[in-house]
């Protein structure tokens, strides 16, 4: 008798339990509007990590898909020329600079269909944006083969279409179509070709960068300078 009044009491709770957001999309439907770093549950609730949703507006009206950070550069105070294991995990931190990891990338985008923006800022205040149609990565045993739909629009041009396809690499492992390491050449890791058109998560430093090195978008400011920001972040494409 008590067994069948304890599961009366809890199967109505249990029954409307929210259930666990996967991506900022679902944080903000779950009624939290303002930016900010939540935690969200790529693969259920063994799979809780930090991430920094963005919620407003993209300038082209508003809209109940929002933004899931995976990428941010802004000040150099995280050592991006990072090893394998943990470009696979994620580092840094979500109210900074960091790199949200490539199996909670793989995960998220399994399960939905997303876009892609990459936002930019040099030095001298200019922003500018890239729009990609879809993003997803694929499983480790493929490498985190990048997966990249069409260039959509953007104030600068397309850097990243040159990266579809390719492995990630890093400086402990190699996958990248060139002869030698990118990631070493470039002090990064990405998911390198021949080498890149973009490269993110390049070495920080402030503005012209006359070795090559730095946080690049080719078709933005060229391959000798190095930009303040940059951000990548994803959210469910529309059907």
């Amino acid at each position: 008798m008590m067994l069948s009044v304890v599961l009366a009491v809890l199967l109505p709770v249990a029954a409307h339990q929210s259930p666990l957001p996967t991506d900022c999309s679902d944080v903000y439907r779950a009624g939290s509007g303002r930016d900010g770093v939540y935690t969200i549950y790529p693969a259920g609730s063994t799979s809780p990590v930090q991430v920094y949703c963005d919620m407003s507006k993209d300038g082209v009206g508003d809209s109940a898909e929002k933004w899931t950070v995976i990428q941010r550069r802004q000040d150099g105070t995280v050592n991006f020329f990072m090893r394998w294991d943990h470009y696979k995990s994620g580092f840094g931190s979500a109210a900074g600079e960091y790199w949200l990891g490539l199996e909670t990338m793989h995960l998220m985008t399994q399960a939905k269909t997303y876009e892609l923006r990459v936002d930019m800022e040099d030095f001298e205040g200019q922003k500018v944006y890239a729009l990609y149609s879809s993003f997803s990565v694929g499983p480790e045993s493929e490498g985190y083969k990048l997966n990249l739909g069409s260039f959509v629009r953007g104030t600068t041009g397309d850097s990243l279409s040159l990266h579809n396809g390719q492995k990630f690499t890093t400086t402990d492992k190699d996958q990248d179509t060139h002869g030698s390491n990118c990631a070493r050449l470039a002090f990064g890791g990405f998911w390198y070709a021949a080498c890149f058109g973009a490269n993110p998560n390049g070495i920080y430093t402030w503005g012209p960068s006359p070795n090559a090195a730095g946080v690049q978008w080719v078709s933005f400011r060229g391959v000798e300078y190095s930009l303040k920001t940059m951000v990548m972040k994803i959210r469910p494409a529309a059907q």
